[in-house]
């Protein structure tokens, strides 16, 4: 898949997900078969001011990455740019999340609730960018403002590469489904790519999002919690017509010891076991005897403790 003058190997993206898609998980999603996979989401005003934190955030390995950048000034996130442009392939504009703490500033979907300073962010972030900029929005704030077509078409008039809609409202959060009769009016309102979110959790899913939107790409979010083999599933299918990647028990559990190595690697073991229990828990999800462990899963402190667990259920 071209994204303007990039060339993807294909059109299974992961999403960006706060807290969960790091450099670890992203390598781990790489191997498997993403096309594009984004950063957690990036303050524009800590990278604007050199924050350690923020600066592992945006490390990518020369994965093939986009630096999903949040804020509310126009000329803060035009200024960052050019350096989230040292560590990915686009910058992405999040217009899309929902977090209380992140809407509360006027940030993510709050945006879409004022479209004269979302064409200024993103004419600002266009202008000063050398490579593509990509746009991530939600349906709209509320029921009675969905507004994601004149957003969308926004976007492109400012220059964007892309776009990206998950088909619910801020309201909605994560509950409901997307809406995709929503996502195909956007595609047929605008020329450059639709990247399409919400809602795929299988490869049949993957596979209808794109049929009935017309979307070009679609992004995995949740769905690939624990789950990377979701994205070889879906590159599959759309292939080949079947999926023959069915991980079995032993395979979850041991990606999931290798995927918690890696994030005490590069993360340090105090920090890298804490984030993982989260990892640990997706994975091991609907095993026989999972439930029973997550307690000890939540007050692992080691690598060896975690590994321990682990082994209990193979």
């Amino acid at each position: 898949m071209n994204i303007e003058n990039v060339t993807l190997k294909n059109n299974v993206f992961l999403a960006p997900m706060a807290g969960v898609t790091d450099l670890a998980f992203r390598i781990i999603c790489d191997r498997f078969g993403a096309g594009l996979s984004y950063t957690e989401m990036i303050s524009a005003k800590a990278l604007s001011f050199e924050d350690k934190k923020t600066n592992a955030l945006i490390e990518t390995k020369d994965l093939p990455t986009a630096v999903q950048l949040f804020g509310n000034d126009a000329d803060v996130m035009g200024g960052v740019v050019k350096e989230a442009e040292k560590h990915g392939l686009f910058t992405d504009i999040n217009m899309g999340c929902p977090a209380p703490k992140i809407t509360g500033n006027g940030e993510g979907s709050a945006l879409m609730k004022d479209l004269n300073l979302a064409e200024k962010i993103i004419d600002s972030v266009c202008k000063n960018a050398t490579r593509p900029v990509t746009v991530k929005m939600r349906s709209g704030w509320d029921s009675d403002n969905i507004n994601a077509v004149e957003l969308a078409r926004i976007s492109q008039r400012c220059g964007a590469a892309a776009i990206t809609v998950h088909a619910r409202t801020r309201e909605q959060f994560y509950s409901g489904t997307a809406d995709r009769s929503l996502i195909a009016e956007v595609v047929k309102n605008v020329s450059i790519p639709v990247i399409a979110n919400g809602d795929i959790f299988t490869a049949e899913s993957a596979r209808d999002m794109l049929i009935e939107t017309g979307a070009a790409a679609v992004m995995v979010g949740r769905g690939a919690q624990g789950n990377p083999w979701i994205f070889s599933q879906i590159n599959e299918l759309f292939k080949d017509g079947h999926v023959t990647t069915i991980p079995s028990p032993k395979e979850k559990i041991s990606l999931a010891m290798e995927h918690i190595t890696l994030l005490c690697s590069l993360k340090g073991e105090y920090i890298g076991i804490r984030e993982a229990r989260k990892h640990a828990s997706w994975y091991i999800k609907g095993l026989s005897g999972a439930a029973s462990l997550r307690n000890k899963i939540n007050t692992a402190v080691t690598l060896e403790q975690m590994n321990s667990i682990l082994h209990e259920l193979l």
